[in-house]
């Protein structure tokens, strides 16, 4: 007698959809009475003859708490530090001459794909973790259902390709140019979930975007440019093609963030940063090592680890910058999954402002004072939605006590 098939245990039962897109609704709108739909084949009102003890999922559990300002500054300390290390081993991985003929590594996409696995790798082991820590909730899969599935090749193969695209502009368009579309990256997201997904949001939060973007930019742009155009390989003028590429980057950046934010908002709960992480990072992971592999035109595995061999030092420094990184985005999906995709693209391109703002303080370097203008433009900015959020949390607190 043939054995009955047994379920894949990656994929969701349509039960297990239900019950996770009926918590997170109740979770993510807890003052709106509505009546919910059924689940377990039991509609409201309806007392069954035998009630199942129902477990809550992890990613329902996750969302049951809001995010608090103290969340957010320990994910902005993540990503900082962590990046700010990654950046440094990233210098020194490129910059340094390694063994007796002074070689230097230029194999960037062994260097990402080795960053890809160390990522998804630290993302599943935080799955775990997190699951050790509360036994009697599900632990998510990896790939809940092959919508999600599809999710991730979309945002791998967008984020595989906005970097190419971007060194390839700054061989045609001027450092300045370029640093400048750089910090203006808030724009695409936003314009890509108005356009594509089809999002609105509060009159304030597009003041808020305006006002951050002209800060940074105003920053960038008075940071000394001449000596960032001269310490930087870019060319001297900036022709068409050069701002179509650039322009591809930017779009590129603008698809990877927007749909990473639909995806959490679409996907009904089921999916959490660290499940992102793992998930996002495996596709990656088989893109770009699938074409190390048959790629007839290059040699770059081969040499990569010809060059390991001869070089074992560059070993360290490599699994070091893949651990930064691999760190770095759990603060990044993290941040991602309880903020959005505006903070967290506010953060990475303020990031650099705020880091010369501490040397300021730190050891006594002065800002000029347009610098000082964009500072308080971008202050403004983050100052004055965290104070829009703070009365509509409160509007909706004495709302909820009007109606009990």
């Amino acid at each position: 007698m043939a054995r009955a098939k047994q379920p894949n245990p990656r994929q969701l039962s349509s039960e297990d959809i239900a019950l996770h897109k009926v918590e997170t609704q109740e979770l993510r709108s807890p003052t709106k009475s509505q009546p919910s739909l059924p689940v377990n084949g039991v509609a409201d009102g309806v007392k069954p003859l035998i009630q199942r003890p129902r477990r809550r999922s992890f990613v329902s559990e996750e969302i049951a708490s809001h995010p608090t300002a103290v969340e957010l500054i320990i994910c902005v300390a993540g990503i900082y530090i962590s990046f700010l290390t990654w950046a440094l081993l990233q210098e020194r991985i490129t910059t340094t001459a390694y063994g007796p003929q002074k070689r230097r590594f230029k194999f960037h996409l062994v260097l990402l794909t080795v960053q890809s696995l160390f990522a998804s790798a630290i993302g599943y082991v935080y799955i775990l973790f997190t699951s050790r820590q509360h036994p009697t909730l599900k632990t998510p899969p990896i790939f809940p259902t092959r919508r999600i599935a599809l999710y991730y090749l979309l945002i791998a193969i967008s984020s595989s390709l906005a970097a190419p695209f971007g060194y390839a502009a700054l061989s045609h368009i001027d450092y300045i140019t370029f640093i400048l579309a750089k910090s203006c990256k808030l724009l695409p997201v936003m314009f890509l979930h108005l356009t594509i997904y089809q999002r609105r949001y509060p009159l304030y939060k597009y003041i808020v975007v305006l006002l951050v973007t002209s800060g940074v930019a105003v920053f960038t742009l008075y940071n000394n440019p001449a000596g960032a155009a001269k310490k930087h390989k870019g060319s001297e003028t900036s022709s068409l093609y050069g701002l179509l590429l650039l322009s591809i980057n930017l779009l590129l950046d603008g698809v990877t963030n927007s749909t990473q934010d639909h995806m959490f908002a679409s996907s009904g709960g089921l999916v959490t940063g660290p499940q992102m992480q793992c998930g996002l990072n495996l596709v990656s992971s088989a893109l770009t090592a699938g074409w190390l592999a048959v790629n007839p035109w290059s040699s770059e595995l081969v040499d990569a680890v010809g060059f390991m061999r001869e070089n074992p030092t560059v070993v360290g420094d490599v699994i070091g910058f893949a651990v930064c990184g691999a760190i770095g985005q759990v603060f990044i999906f993290y941040t991602l999954s309880r903020f959005g995709s505006l903070t967290l693209v506010t953060v990475t391109v303020t990031r650099k402002m705020f880091s010369m703002i501490l040397s300021v303080f730190a050891f006594g370097h002065t800002l000029n004072m347009m610098q000082w203008l964009g500072v308080g433009l971008v202050f403004g900015g983050i100052g004055g939605e965290a104070e829009m959020k703070r009365r509509e949390k409160k509007a909706k607190v004495d709302k909820s006590k009007k109606t009990q």
